[in-house]
């Protein structure tokens, strides 16, 4: 489908949120957050930072700190301090980049940088992570593939990470949950995303699910991948994208769509931070507002999840901003294949068992991905779903979704 480029106009040219900058300034200041302001704490941005314009380079001097760090403890012989440390510094300067919405030289010294850093990573880890290049519609796209030390195939977790992540900010190679589960894993950077920008493959409605086919076909020919044990986790705005995997290609045996964000795009781009709007003007290469309107529109699930053959696992908060609860359960009504849908008791987006409420940091969701891992681990081994076709209600005074004592309802109270 067309990408809509054809609208965009000058780079320049102004969205109506663009108005709010005065507001989403203030809001870092205050906050260390350029998202998800419900969550507790402050965020991680560094106290010198005042406004949106300064987190490049002062998230970008932490990296550059933990840089020099990792150098030292790999002169000095020691090899997982390092390879902690470069994993933190490819992570930081993925994020100070992430903030730059033009691929200014700034934005490509920063993402040079993290893939830097990673080479480090790949190069010091316990267990061989390759570069995957796979050549897609006159492009490329990329990967990490991360490979558990195996001599027979095994099966293989598909990674989406979020819009505002890149692929080599999980899974760290010193906790790696999916080969503690005896699955390989790789981590995608899709049209729109980390490397795939940087070369100007930009986002359009249905591109990134074509990708992702592309390289399937790519790693299901691989002697070390059960090519009928192949599956998908998304997470965040990747949650959205694993669901047009499903949908689009057959192959995949599950599906796990945590941090719900398949609802109408509506909500992300014009309730939510001002930041999603601006940075999906990049993601896209569409700057003038028709334009956006038109791809958010286009991007509706509605009437369309019918078409998953596999097992969903569907995970929101109960009042995550950019996920209606409404209009997951519409969402969640489609499915025809055995699914699950687990609500989290005033929660917003990143919902945690463990740590409800934490700033956005990796401690607030390493239980996610575990969860979330064991579902899809559950589903190749052929167990059955513990409540198919129900709405699993999570509160924390009840345990998580495989207590003994949650409740199957889609309300807090009793209805008449």
């Amino acid at each position: 489908m067309d990408n809509l480029a054809e609208e965009e106009g000058d780079a320049r040219s102004r969205l109506q949120r663009d108005g709010q900058q005065w507001f989403f300034d203030w809001m870092i200041q205050e906050q260390g957050k350029v998202f998800h302001y419900q969550t507790d704490g402050r965020g991680r941005l560094p106290r010198s930072v005042r406004r949106h314009a300064m987190i490049s380079k002062h998230v970008g001097q932490v990296a550059r700190r933990l840089q020099r760090l990792a150098e030292e403890e790999e002169a000095a012989g020691h090899r997982y301090t390092a390879l902690n440390r470069y994993f933190e510094a490819a992570t930081q300067y993925g994020q100070a980049q992430h903030t730059i919405f033009e691929n200014t030289p700034e934005k490509v010294y920063l993402h040079g940088s993290s893939i830097r850093c990673y080479d480090k990573v790949r190069e010091l880890a316990p267990y061989r992570i390759e570069h995957v290049d796979v050549p897609w519609m006159g492009s490329t796209v990329s990967g990490n593939l991360h490979l558990l030390p195996s001599s027979e195939p095994a099966p293989l977790v598909f990674f989406i990470p979020g819009c505002d992540q890149t692929k080599e900010m999980y899974p760290s190679p010193l906790l790696n949950q999916a080969h503690q589960r005896g699955m390989h894993i790789f981590s995608f950077d899709g049209p729109g995303q980390g490397e795939s920008n940087l070369r100007g493959l930009k986002l359009t409605v249905d591109n990134y699910e074509q990708a992702a086919s592309a390289v399937i076909d790519q790693l299901a020919n691989r002697p070390e991948i059960n090519a009928e044990a192949i599956v998908v986790y998304g997470i965040s705005f990747g949650s959205y994208w694993a669901l047009r995997v499903a949908m689009h290609d057959q192959r995949i045996k599950a599906v796990a769509a945590p941090w719900a964000s398949y609802c109408e795009k509506y909500h992300l781009f014009d309730e939510e931070s001002p930041r999603y709007k601006q940075l999906f003007r990049y993601l896209t290469g569409i700057s003038e507002e028709p334009g956006l309107d038109r791809f958010a529109a286009e991007s509706s699930l509605r009437g369309r999840l019918g078409s998953i053959a596999c097992p969903v696992l569907m995970a929101t908060g109960e009042y995550d901003p950019r996920s209606p609860l409404d209009e997951v359960y519409e969402l969640f009504d489609e499915l025809t294949s055995p699914s699950e849908l687990w609500v989290f008791a005033d929660q917003f987006h990143q919902v945690s068992t463990t740590r409800p409420g934490a700033e956005n940091g990796p401690l607030a969701y390493l239980d996610t991905h575990e969860l979330a891992l064991d579902w899809l681990q559950d589903r190749l081994a052929g167990r059955s779903l513990s409540s198919p076709g129900e709405v699993v209600y999570v509160e924390a005074q009840r345990g998580g979704p495989y207590s003994s004592q949650r409740r199957l309802t889609r309300n807090w109270f009793d209805p008449v």
